[in-house]
């Protein structure tokens, strides 16, 4: 199920208790579409995520660590300025809708109390976060302004009057009373009764069908609605494999059951966690990204007009023959000619076609072949090299990429910044200090054994782990012949169970790691070496074993160490 009405009613049984007279501390905007509200209660920090993206609008408290911006947009200047240190006095639902009412007691600048209201309305593409001042009505600022030609139903724009978004009529199971109940009974069946139902999803209606047709009755009704005042997170797989999420447990869909989790909260976090990352990385990593793709693009193409002109070039021999065919019969070549029949000496003198500049001598149109042909013959070293370079340009951008598919939010920096300095993006005016990349930095995993594994996020980091952090004696692994992390074995003698292990974890980390049978290099650290000028996460190794595995996702994220 999505973010519908039943879910937030279900979820803020559980918000309200946690957040209500927490005093708001922080707050600030990470992505374009996201904020998060850090409320100060008991001597606890308590981060609320809201998100009005798109594809998922949700609300949640979160334990993610979510890297604040060094410049806040407008939205969070105007949210500090009237929130920052105001007091939680109330949150309520509309109806059964998917819009939520934070109300905040504070003081303005001349001391009055105020009372504000931030709305959160989690309504698709027209999700949106909305300030206003609950005694005027009129909007402070909100995190979409919408143009009116874009809207007519509302006008969303500081100083406008807050209005509530179209809203379909519908009747609300939450309150429905016995008697109500039995009316509707009497005049529709178990499907059209469903349907006047507000506050569901597709899911939902689904389910409340289910029961309905098993027993059409007011006690089989509020048994289904009664599972939203007493909310579980609950992760159901679809036969697709398509995760879903449930504050109860349906009965009535084809879904197989993957976890419960008796906090709705951390299930939602944890439900998201992964697509949230994806989704930020995505923003933060935009113009790399368009960078990495058109350098990938220009040298794809590059290489294929090179290995064009080398076949040419290796296949130049036709120019030498008419060349040394045209000398052999220069007095049959008539000023004026563009082109004559000659017999082939190298093909049992079957006749070939010479083409012919008429404004040259015999001489020197057979001079001209000659010349293209070691022009040509000569020009196979050069391109050659060419290939070589672009093939490995394309490499290093193939690097870049996977770094960023495996990236979180925070690792985009890096990756700009090597771009920057490999001369890909141009350097902003602004200098800004490079972080100094620490363990902390990395990914870390235990294996079975206990022991330790550090998996770089980027060349940078790559760098790092195996140049600097390795002792000689640890084992550095790699995938073959693919873009990867660089990933080190903190241990000078591991066993078998030890190098399979850390092998899935390499290949997990590589853009392979959704295939079967990955084939991953393994050798000890001090056998690692960076040829002089090569690019960052580009290193040379010798004596190395291999070993060939099949990274399982949820073996290899089950070892990971926050």
């Amino acid at each position: 199920m999505a973010f519908d009405g039943l879910f937030i009613h279900s979820l803020l049984k559980e918000l309200a208790p946690t957040l209500l007279t927490g005093r708001l501390s922080k707050i600030y905007q990470p992505f374009n579409q996201d904020l998060v509200l850090v409320f100060r209660k008991e001597r606890k920090n308590y981060q609320l995520l809201i998100s009005a993206n798109a594809q998922y609008p949700r609300i949640y408290l979160t334990k993610q660590s979510i890297s604040n911006p060094d410049t806040a947009p407008t939205f969070v200047m105007v949210l500090r300025k009237y929130l920052e240190g105001s007091v939680l006095q109330s949150i309520d639902q509309v109806g059964v809708n998917r819009i939520i009412n934070f109300h905040f007691s504070n003081r303005n600048e001349l001391g009055d109390q105020v009372q504000l209201v931030l709305s959160v309305e989690l309504m698709g593409r027209h999700s949106n976060v909305i300030l206003y001042d609950q005694k005027t009505g009129h909007i402070i600022d909100l995190l979409k302004r919408i143009n009116p030609d874009e809207n007519r139903a509302r006008i969303l724009l500081p100083k406008a009057k807050y209005e509530l978004p179209p809203l379909k009529p519908g009747i609300n199971g939450l309150e429905m009373t016995e008697p109500e109940f039995k009316q509707i009974q009497a005049t529709s069946e178990p499907a059209d009764f469903v349907r006047k139902i507000d506050g569901l999803d597709r899911d939902d209606r689904m389910e409340l069908l289910g029961y309905l047709e098993d027993d059409y009755s007011y006690s089989s009704f509020k048994t289904f609605f009664n599972q939203f005042d007493n909310p579980r997170g609950y992760v159901l797989k679809t036969d697709r494999n398509k995760r879903k999420i449930f504050c109860y447990l349906p009965y009535h869909l084809e879904l197989t059951k993957e976890s419960s989790d008796p906090d709705l909260n951390h299930a939602l976090d944890e439900f998201y966690e992964y697509q949230a990352t994806r989704d930020w990385v995505k923003q933060r990593a935009s113009q790399v990204e368009r960078v990495v793709k058109n350098e990938q693009k220009k040298l794809s193409k590059k290489i294929i007009k090179l290995k064009k002109q080398l076949n040419l070039a290796e296949n130049s021999e036709g120019y030498r023959i008419r060349g040394e065919i045209l000398n052999a019969h220069l007095t049959q070549v008539k000023a004026g000619m563009e082109s004559i029949s000659l017999p082939n000496y190298y093909d049992n003198n079957n006749p070939i076609e010479i083409k012919l500049n008429p404004a040259l001598s015999p001489a020197r149109n057979a001079q001209k072949y000659f010349t293209k042909y070691k022009k040509m013959r000569d020009s196979i070293k050069h391109v050659n090299e060419q290939i070589k370079i672009a093939e490995t340009n394309l490499r290093y951008f193939d690097s870049i990429q996977t770094a960023i598919d495996n990236a979180d939010p925070e690792d985009i920096e890096q990756i700009n910044d090597e771009l920057i300095n490999q001369g890909y993006i141009r350097k902003q005016k602004k200098n800004k200090r490079r972080k100094k990349i620490t363990e902390k930095n990395l990914n870390k995993f235990k294996l079975s054994s206990g022991k330790t594994v550090l998996v770089g996020k980027n060349n940078y980091q790559n760098d790092w782990l195996t140049l600097k952090k390795a002792n000689k004696n640890d084992y550095w692994f790699h995938v073959k012949n693919m873009p990867g992390s660089h990933v080190i074995l903190m241990d000078s003698n591991p066993t078998d169970q030890d190098i399979q292990e850390a092998a899935e974890i390499a290949a997990y980390f590589s853009k392979g790691k959704l295939s079967a049978h990955v084939p991953v290099d393994y050798v000890q650290d001090k056998r690692v070496k960076k040829p002089n000028g090569a690019k960052p996460g580009f290193v040379i190794y010798t004596g190395q074993n291999s070993i060939e595995v099949t990274p399982e996702e949820k073996d290899v994220l089950s070892k990971k160490i926050d």
